[in-house]
């Protein structure tokens, strides 16, 4: 496949990613409009970072929308996927991304802490899948962006983060079954550790985590975006129900 034909893989579409103003969200959104797409994304509480994705697209000549939401907030999710519809006119790949991560020891962890990880690890999910699937014709995608602590937690502090990621392997199995019939495909993607602003590679916990992995480095968040966009394209319409590991070998 040619660079041109890459690029034109994902014309005509349009894709909505949950958290896309920075790390791998950011890398995706950049990704799937090289391919073609025209990408909306929402962000929290990054305006001037949200600004630039758009740019980027913008200036390489393809179609972008930031819209402000909080992943928490069902009604946000849903009015952020309305608006990208009445912006762009249609919906055909949805990409989980947005997430929290908080580490403590049990006796430590708050219950507030634990409900929100499960609200935007889990709860949002749900919520934007359900809704984006009431707009996506035939052939969308759905991909989720877990994690390869639902396989392997190899510190404490981390049960319920492994949980809420390991929630996304049944609920991306079970939603393949309501969604097959109408040819929409949904996948789980599993990075592990990958080069981000939240997760440095050149940190004292990325010494550790380096240690465990075969290959002995992070993934950057290109190399994610690469995996999400093949997922999102025709060549993977076979594909739905699967989690994903993209991990350098951390789970092996």
């Amino acid at each position: 496949m040619t660079n041109h034909q890459a690029a034109a893989v994902l014309d005509n579409k349009v894709a909505f990613i949950q958290g896309g103003s920075r790390g791998i969200g950011a890398a995706i959104a950049k990704r799937l409009a090289k391919n073609g797409a025209a990408v909306a994304f929402s962000y929290v509480s990054s305006p001037e970072k949200a600004a630039q994705v758009v740019k980027h697209i913008e200036a390489a000549g393809g179609r972008a929308l930031a819209i402000q939401a909080d992943s928490a907030d069902a009604g946000q999710i849903k009015a952020a996927i309305a608006k990208t519809v009445s912006t762009f006119g249609r919906l055909d790949i949805l990409v989980n991304n947005a997430g929290v991560l908080a580490i403590a020891p049990l006796a430590e962890f708050s219950l507030e802490d634990f409900d929100r990880t499960l609200a935007i690890n889990v709860r949002s999910v749900f919520i934007a899948s359900q809704e984006a699937a009431r707009h996506m014709g035939d052939g969308g995608r759905i991909i989720n962006i877990g994690s390869t602590n639902a396989e392997r937690m190899p510190f404490a502090g981390g049960g319920p983060y492994a949980m809420s990621k390991s929630a996304l392997v049944g609920l991306t199995r079970g939603l393949a079954r309501d969604l097959g019939p109408r040819g929409i495909t949904i996948n789980n993607v599993q990075p592990g550790p990958v080069d981000t602003d939240m997760n440095p590679a050149n940190s004292e916990f990325a010494t550790s985590l380096k240690a465990m992995m075969p290959i002995g480095r992070y993934g950057t968040d290109e190399e994610i975006a690469g995996f999400v966009a093949y997922l999102a394209s025709p060549e993977a319409a076979y594909i739905t129900g699967a989690s994903l590991t993209i991990d350098g070998g951390f789970a092996a």
